[in-house]
Order: structure tokens, then C-alpha cells, then sequence
């Protein structure tokens, strides 16, 4: 029996994305993330692999929504707070190089300091995968269970092992679930503000 937990989110809360950028005027590359820094800033703390940050930040896919971020005003204005209501829009501390951000932005993380207002852009590699038409599985109708709902296509669905998944078709007799990441194969952009630094 393959069994799912119905998820009443939209994608703000399947991706927990927190990505970041810092001080200067500078084009950058890091392999598959493509940076752009523009701001201004006094000498501050230079972040480096192990070190505490805490980070204001919106992020956007390709064509400019909003799927996250730790701003109220925001996430007001892109309907996050209807289907969050509960959440608390707060900024955000993790510690770089611990994996809890995307690998593109976690790199591009490193050398900048404290203090600024930064744009990235992250590939796909580097952020939320390809899309893969082989995580797309189909299984019988009779063994699929969705805990607190109905089998029906769009259905947001979240797999025993936690990841989230997309029913895309809903038959008599099979069941067609995309387990992607719902930001698979997206270009995503974060506006991010680096409010503190603290070293290892």
C-alpha cells in the first residue's frame, strides 16, 4: 500500500528554502549559481563555513513569484499568509556550509560580509534539481491511501519518507505521482539581506 499525508501547502511550505548574498559591486561565479551583488556597505564580518547568519530574504522562481520568504509585508501581498496562517514571517538564522540552504547559495555565501543587500541566481543543479520524467511512478488505484483526502489530480501529497509529491492523474484504475521537487528544473532568484554574522 503506498500511503500519503494530504499537504495543504503551496510550495512556500514544500521547499524550505534560505539562500543568501553579500556586500559589493561584483559579478561572481560558482559553478552553476550565477551572483550579483549590488550594494554598499562599512567593513563588517566576513562570513565563512561554520558561522551563524541571520538573513532577511525573498525568494522568487523564474517568472517572478514568490513562493518564500521572512518578510509579513511580502508574503501578505503573495497570498503565503492564507495558506500559512500560522507561520511567523521572522528572519532567518542557519549556519553556512550546515546544508539547511540550497548548495549553490551556501557557496556563494563564502568571503561575503555582513551588512548587505544582495540578488542571487540559482540554476536548477544547484538549487532544486532537473525535472525527471523517472520520479514519475504510476501505481494501482486500489493501493493508494491519502490521509485526510481524496485521490484527485492536482492533489499536493507528502510520501511516508517525507518528500513531497503531485498526483497528476487520477484513474479508476491507476494513480500517476510526480515525486519532483515541485521547484524542479526552476531557475530561482533571492533577494536576501544579511542582518549578522557570528563567527564559529
Amino acid at each position: 500500500i503506498i500511503r500519503y499525508a494530504l499537504s495543504l501547502s503551496k510550495l512556500s511550505e514544500i521547499c524550505c528554502v534560505r539562500s543568501i548574498i553579500r556586500n559589493g559591486t561584483a559579478v561572481m561565479s560558482f559553478t552553476d549559481a550565477m551572483y550579483y551583488a549590488c550594494c554598499t556597505s562599512d567593513t563588517h564580518m566576513t562570513i565563512s563555513t561554520g558561522d551563524s547568519v541571520t538573513i532577511e530574504y525573498t525568494a522568487r522562481t523564474g517568472d517572478g513569484t514568490v513562493f518564500d520568504t521572512s518578510r509579513q509585508s511580502i508574503a501578505t501581498k503573495a497570498g503565503l499568509t492564507e495558506t500559512q496562517p500560522d507561520r511567523e514571517y521572522e528572519a532567518f538564522t542557519f549556519e553556512v556550509g550546515g546544508g539547511m540552504v540550497i548548495e549553490g547559495l551556501d557557496e556563494a555565501l563564502i568571503g561575503l560580509e555582513e551588512g548587505a543587500r544582495s540578488t542571487v541566481t540559482v540554476s536548477p543543479k544547484r538549487a532544486y534539481g532537473e525535472w525527471k520524467q523517472s520520479r514519475v511512478r504510476e501505481y494501482d488505484a486500489d493501493n493508494v491511501e491519502i490521509a485526510g483526502g481524496t485521490i484527485e489530480k492536482g492533489s499536493r501529497v507528502k510520501s511516508d519518507d517525507g518528500t513531497v509529491a503531485k498526483i497528476t492523474h487520477a484513474g479508476p484504475d491507476t494513480v500517476r505521482v510526480d515525486h519532483n521537487n515541485p521547484l524542479a528544473g526552476n531557475t530561482v532568484q533571492f533577494e536576501v539581506e544579511i542582518v549578522s554574522v557570528t563567527t564559529a
